[in-house]
């Protein structure tokens, strides 16, 4: 990571715990908007939103299951993808995975990832980079929170998370109401109401699913 992109983190985040997954902390930022508009918002330049500085419901939501059901993970290569803050990658580190790696687009959330494994004590391998046009390398369990938020994204996505399941992966994501995600490719594992800044999303509290990818088209035979 650079050390102005750890510079910036550390100088408009400070270290939380997460309120759904309180074994968790992270750096947050304590005002969104301001913070946004410093990093020069999503319609103003090329510069991705601050995604790494919050704890959204679908990373949350993801979090929670994988710390409440590490066997999903343990001795496991784990990919998270879009990974903002790292939280969903904290937990399957924390949760015994073998390898955990978190790709963003966002030099700033990289350095987020990188700093907030440390102030977890666990090893993430943080990459900057898309890669939704490849394959998983190799990842035994792929997992994605709150990434089905614009069309662009979803159609994207959707086709990187296919290729990862039909080559043996599990995938899952975390959601939490997203118009963008296409829930007949997906099964549901769990539900939970997840506390959210109101500031980012008009409510306190956003019930948010966690679902697990089926590779077959919608109505294949199983």
């Amino acid at each position: 990571m650079s050390d102005l992109s750890a510079a910036f983190v550390r100088l408009h985040a400070r270290l939380a715990p997460v309120p759904f997954v309180p074994e968790v902390r992270l750096h947050q930022a304590d005002e969104p908007i301001g913070l946004w508009e410093l990093t020069e918002g999503e319609f103003r330049s090329a510069q991705p939103p601050p995604f790494w500085a919050f704890a959204w419901a679908g990373g949350q939501g993801l979090a929670r299951y994988v710390t409440d059901h590490p066997e999903l993970v343990a001795g496991r290569r784990v990919l998270d993808l879009a990974a903002g803050s790292g939280l969903v990658a904290i937990a399957a580190a924390r949760a015994g995975a073998a390898a955990v790696r978190a790709v963003e687009v966002d030099e700033r959330a990289v350095a987020a990832v990188a700093l907030n494994a440390e102030a977890n004590g666990v090893r993430i391998d943080a990459e900057f980079g898309d890669i939704l046009d490849g394959d998983a390398g190799g990842a035994e369990v792929v997992l994605a929170g709150d990434v089905f938020y614009s069309e662009a994204m979803a159609r994207r996505m959707l086709r990187f998370l296919l290729r990862a399941a039909r080559s043996g992966a599990r995938v899952l994501v975390g959601d939490p109401g997203r118009a963008f995600l296409p829930r007949e490719r997906f099964h549901e594992l769990a539900a939970y109401d997840v506390p959210v800044p109101e500031a980012l999303e008009s409510v306190r509290v956003k019930h948010t699913t966690v679902w697990e990818l089926d590779p077959a088209p919608p109505g294949a035979a199983r």
